[in-house]
């Protein structure tokens, strides 16, 4: 599934990204007096753990959950770190995790949380197959871990979503990197009162704030393994983690592997029956490889290619394992308004107006999606209903040539005369995204369809290229991306992505817009609060809006799940990552398969 945050346009995403082909690995076999349990190999045993295999296209730019700022990252980081609270896979609720209980003061700015005393720090030796306690999770973890959310040297997107949440981290996220002392972190406004309990104090009473303690950049993380490794502290052998699994193997373009925590307590919260023990991931480039895997029972979850979606979806045997759901993730076109010619407003809403949403969806994506003009989706509090603030027709949202073509000659580009070439970098996959931004600038606007240059990265390095502090000159005109909650709310959408005081990849200065969705951050009156993202979605893809972006779709995840393989699919990680503790393997029917003894669907 797709997690959270900074999200690549999966058109035909995969289940689950987790698992690999391999030999079996481990298994809970004796435990010793020193807290230490050692895995060993089940192929000693005549048994193999109840394992996810699968196959992913994905590389993980990072398991650092204060450095965490993609949907690849999200997956582990939820399985390997514990936040404060968590998202109920089934209900989409915030439960409680590491934290018991939590109360807020009468103000509703200082919280105080409870926290569990018996949960351990655990490092795995992926050698000896051995897990060893360190010392138990304490509330002086997570005081850490805030805090370190709030440091600008580690140049994380989250710093600013941090930022705009806690008090004093503000102030500390607008250090100069070169500047910044241990002191000036007292600043901030996070306090272990004891190892049980922790006090936030929060920048004002933010109706949305226990929302986002369930996030991966507030998780506790060991102070003293990242003094003793740096940024190898997240290498096996090395990590030192808390969640229901530990890493085994991460070997970046190959494979990676995570096998269950026999020390984590097993009442940390409801896993619903929950058996899986280890996950094998391999990195397959070809999306046309993993579905041959799948179809031979190698891997029990897969995408699926765009010339047998519909077959699928038709044939009575294999639409049964068809899986669809809408996410909560617009992807769209980001303009940089410091590269010329979008600098300009007319031309950022000329090239909106342009595409023709309603196309898009049906060719790039066979009906795997809906059509967006505006920025947040349905299911968001303070969302707007769908396209209500868009322009063209109710049934094609956005497209609009005769906005366009006067938006353009506003711009001094009358029937594109005089245009400059501009580039745009999309990720591996999204090539045809911009190859449909030729073809409708070509036909909508007159312009020469060679004047957009087309340049692909992979997925992290085009996240770095984006980045604000990027030179201009070595910045793309346009890129593509998405963006999926991290929590059910208007501000994870318009203040973590479109506020000028945000990570801002477009570099768009502040206006007046940014000082309403300051007042909607603190409105308590939820009429008066939808009305306010009204208007700010107003301001921006209305008729004389912004446009920051092109908004393009909402997403529609398709794939195929083995009968074998269960869980929470409609509902696990649409905010934040999927639960592994939580997945069912029938391992009978499993291992039937993959032994050829049962047939391939």
């Amino acid at each position: 599934m797709s997690g959270s945050k900074r999200i690549r346009g999966f058109l035909f995403a995969a289940i689950v990204s987790a698992v690999v082909l391999a030999a079996p690995l481990s298994a809970v076999h004796a435990s010793t007096g020193d807290n230490t349990i050692t895995l060993t190999s089940p192929m000693l045993q005549g048994t193999e753990p109840v394992t996810i295999y699968g196959a992913t296209a994905s590389l993980i730019p990072t398991l650092d959950p204060q450095r965490t700022e993609d949907s690849l990252s999200v997956q582990p980081v939820e399985n390997l770190f514990l936040g404060l609270t968590d998202v109920d896979p089934k209900t989409t609720q915030i439960r409680a995790e590491m934290a018991t209980k939590w109360e807020k003061n009468d103000k509703g700015d200082v919280w105080t949380f409870t926290l569990r005393n018996d949960v351990p720090w655990v490092r795995y030796d992926p050698a000896t197959k051995k897990a060893t306690e360190v010392r138990k999770v304490v509330a002086g973890d997570f005081e850490y871990g805030i805090k370190r959310a709030c440091d600008p040297r580690l140049g994380s997107f989250y710093t600013p979503v941090a930022a705009s949440v806690i008090k004093g981290c503000d102030v500390v996220s607008k250090i100069k990197p070169s500047q910044i002392k241990d002191s000036d972190f007292d600043q901030i406004a996070v306090k272990a009162l004891s190892d049980t309990q922790l006090q936030i104090t929060t920048n004002g009473s933010l109706p949305f704030f226990l929302s986002t303690t369930s996030m991966w950049m507030f998780r506790a993380v060991p102070k003293e393994t990242i003094a003793e490794f740096g940024d190898k502290w997240i290498e096996p052998g090395n990590i030192v983690t808390d969640g229901p699994y530990l890493l085994d193997t991460w070997d970046r373009n190959v494979s990676r592997v995570y096998v269950k925590n026999p020390l984590y307590p097993k009442d940390v919260e409801n896993t619903y029956g929950g058996n899986v023990e280890r996950l094998q991931t391999i990195v397959v480039k070809d999306a046309s490889t993993i579905y041959s895997l799948y179809q031979n029972n190698e891997v029990d979850s897969s995408g699926i290619p765009r010339a047998e979606l519909n077959s699928i979806r038709n044939d009575k045997e294999r639409s049964k394992e068809y899986y669809q759901r809408t996410v909560l993730a617009t992807y769209y076109f980001g303009f940089m308004y410091d590269k010329p010619p979008f600098d300009n407003v007319h031309v950022r809403r000329a090239f909106s107006a342009a595409i023709d949403r309603k196309v898009f969806v049906s060719e790039l994506a066979d009906g795997l999606g809906v059509p967006m003009a505006h920025f947040m989706p349905p299911g968001i509090r303070g969302a707007v209903p769908i396209n209500e603030v868009a322009l063209g027709k109710p049934d094609n949202p956005g497209f609009d040539p005769d906005y366009a073509n006067a938006e353009m000659e506003a711009a001094g580009y009358k029937d594109c005369e005089g245009f400059p070439s501009i580039t745009i970098l999309t990720y591996a996959g999204a090539t045809d995204w911009a190859e449909f931004l030729q073809n409708q600038v070509q036909t909508n606007l007159g312009c020469d369809a060679s004047l957009i240059n087309v340049e692909e990265a992979e997925f992290s390095v085009l996240l770095k290229s984006i980045k604000p502090d990027v030179p201009t000159p070595q910045r793309p005109n346009m890129y593509t991306l998405g963006w999926n909650a991290d929590y059910p709310d208007a501000h994870n959408w318009m203040r973590d992505v479109l506020h000028c005081n945000a990570e801002n990849d477009f570099k768009r200065p502040c206006t007046d817009v940014d000082k309403k969705i300051d007042a909607a951050d603190l409105e308590t009156d939820p009429k008066k609060r939808d009305q306010m993202y009204r208007e700010i979605e107003e301001a921006f893809f209305g008729k004389d809006g912004e446009f920051p972006m092109a908004p393009l779709y909402v997403g529609v995840e398709a794939g195929l799940v083995k009968p074998w393989y269960k869980g929470f699919f409609q509902t696990d990680g649409l905010f934040g990552g999927d639960h592994w503790d939580t997945r069912i393997i029938d391992q009978e029917a499993q291992l039937a398969a993959r032994a050829g003894k049962g047939s391939a669907q």
